[in-house]
């Protein structure tokens, strides 16, 4: 029995005693959590402290009433209430144990709720400049926002993931011209981008151009910014490949700006008009002006200046009414520790373009994190490479490193702990605990033990109670860290449940011992074995970690 399985049963009993006291429910669920500890029983409630006050009754009185219902109901060994009134309850082998079926049958489906069903949402992050490779400062929320696409998902959003690809403006031409001074053997010049990559890229334009070098400038200034471009961009999507890092969409920037063929208006044009009949907009000093202080900005904003020009505020505010008119509802945003002052601006922006800003937006920012030891790139000069990261460290330990602690943080990762085989590393003690189970099932399918037969009830051991109440928590967990935005509960808890399998492992057998015979404890015992690793699989796979058979 599950928590969600177990509340619903709970909930008839609550509501008949509330009639019965003359009261009217004031909750839609019974509140179930796992008791820290384990002699206090499988699953504890707090619903009669909730309760008593609206109904004027003292809490532990209440919930003695309570206690006494739930003891009536089908699969509930014991119940006690303890303190002010906490409620814990015991459940009996048999009904805990069901638990072990459920999960092998669901499969990778198990974990998945629908507690986000009917939200649409757009989560962008990483969207760094293609004019260099990702570096380490792009690492945190390249495996954060990666790991929470995908929780939120299997919390039934309809999510894309979006990677905004910053490829207008002046830092384009200033690429181009440093790949161009490269290719001519010329120095970097002032404002340009220096580094191996730089000569490696203009070595490729050149190879795909050998014209380039006898062109006018301003041409071959033009094919080096856009083939450096496209050269560029796409060793950024191999390297988050080889993250296993998946977008949805990569949405350029130069969409932004370019015109309608219809009717010539682009849609920055249509942004400022579309937030001035809003309201928001007024002109002043020649410039037109966005009121974001009436949503609680420090400043009015310039969307366009005197001169025409405008803004990146401007881009901005396309951007985030692209993403309403592509259906997203709600929008989050994955920023650098360097963008706190994008807070307040993107909230006002939501709310000059007639969202709430405290409903439709969220803008989460990570913190720094920083490697021991690790060395600046040889090809880019002055930043620490994800390539040369992940060659070094692997992509699990990296990603699974980098997904256990919260984005708000600062953190500092250990390399010589992320290459240990031991169970100091965490990543190495969860993995070891999956391939542990795959290799339970082999031995066992090689003793003639198999899942013919299931019965819950023989799963009475100490440890196989512990274990069980872990593997139903995982759903629970899973919507957790979606409602949260906290990928790390992911990585906390597959920590522990691997702790569980380990203690199980050591004191139940799943095949018997030299020539005793095959018995339906071991069959199911079995159950119990693959459903954690089935567990542990999902929990994983939610990181965007791998889950080796064999170690």
């Amino acid at each position: 029995m599950d928590p969600a399985s177990l509340a619903a049963s709970l909930l008839p009993a609550v509501s008949d005693v509330v009639a019965r006291r003359g009261g009217t429910m004031g909750v839609d669920t019974v509140p179930i959590e796992r008791p820290r500890n384990r002699a206090h029983g499988d699953w504890a409630t707090n619903v009669a402290m909730r309760l008593a006050k609206p109904l004027g009754i003292p809490p532990r009185e209440l919930a003695e009433e309570l206690a006494s219902a739930f003891r009536a109901l089908p699969g509930v060994a014991s119940v006690d209430v303890a303190g002010p009134g906490f409620i814990n309850l015991t459940l009996d082998a048999a009904a805990a144990g069901e638990i072990a079926r459920t999960i092998v049958e669901q499969a990778d489906a198990y974990g998945s709720n629908d507690t986000l069903a009917g939200q649409t949402i757009n989560l962008e992050f990483v969207s760094a400049n293609p004019v260099g490779p990702l570096h380490i400062g792009h690492t945190r929320w390249a495996a954060l926002g990666d790991s929470l696409a995908r929780v939120l998902k299997a919390s039934g959003s309809e999510l894309a993931s979006e990677f905004y690809i910053n490829d207008a403006g002046n830092q384009m031409d200033s690429f181009g011209a440093s790949i161009l001074a490269a290719a001519k053997g010329e120095p970097t010049p002032e404002n340009g981008y220096p580094g191996q990559y730089i000569a490696d890229l203009a070595a490729q334009v050149k190879e795909l151009r050998p014209e380039l070098l006898e062109l006018d400038r301003a041409e071959a200034l033009a094919i080096c910014r856009e083939l450096g471009y496209e050269l560029q961009l796409n060793e950024i999507r191999q390297s988050l490949l080889r993250f296993n890092v998946h977008f949805d969409v990569w949405f350029s920037e130069r969409q932004l700006h370019l015109p309608d063929p219809a009717t010539g208006v682009s849609p920055i044009d249509s942004a400022v008009e579309r937030l001035r009949e809003q309201g928001h907009v007024y002109d002043e000093d020649d410039a037109v002006w966005v009121r974001t202080t009436d949503f609680g900005d420090d400043k009015d904003r310039v969307i366009r200046r005197g001169n025409g020009v405008y803004t990146y505020f401007a881009a901005d505010a396309a951007y985030y009414l692209s993403k309403s008119d592509r259906g997203f509802a709600h929008k989050i945003y994955l920023l650098g520790a360097d963008h706190h002052g994008y807070v307040h601006r993107l909230k006002a922006l939501a709310g000059a373009a007639g969202d709430d800003p405290d409903r439709d937006i969220e803008v989460l920012i990570g913190q720094l994190v920083s490697i021991n030891g690790a060395r600046l790139s040889k090809r880019a000069g002055n930043i620490i490479e994800l390539n040369d990261l992940q060659a070094w460290l692997g992509t699990d330990a990296l990603r699974y490193s980098l997904a256990r602690s919260p984005a708000d943080s600062p953190l500092t990762l250990d390399p010589e702990l992320l290459q240990k085989r031991t169970n100091d590393n965490p990543v190495f003690y969860v993995q070891y605990a999956h391939a542990r189970t795959r290799s339970v099932a082999r031995n066992a399918a090689d003793s003639g033990v198999h899942r013919s037969a299931f019965d819950a009830a023989l799963l009475a051991h100490e440890t196989e109670g512990e274990l069980l109440g872990a593997l139903a928590e995982f759903p629970r967990i899973v919507a957790q860290a979606a409602a949260l935005r906290e990928p790390h509960r992911i990585a906390r808890y597959a920590e522990e449940l691997a702790g569980s399998y380990h203690r199980w492992y050591d004191n139940c057998r799943v095949t018997p011992l030299g020539d005793d015979p095959v018995t339906d404890l071991h069959r199911t015992r079995l159950w119990l074995n693959d459903a954690t690793g089935q567990v542990i699989r999902n929990a994983l796979t939610l990181l965007g970690v791998g889950a080796p058979d064999r170690m």
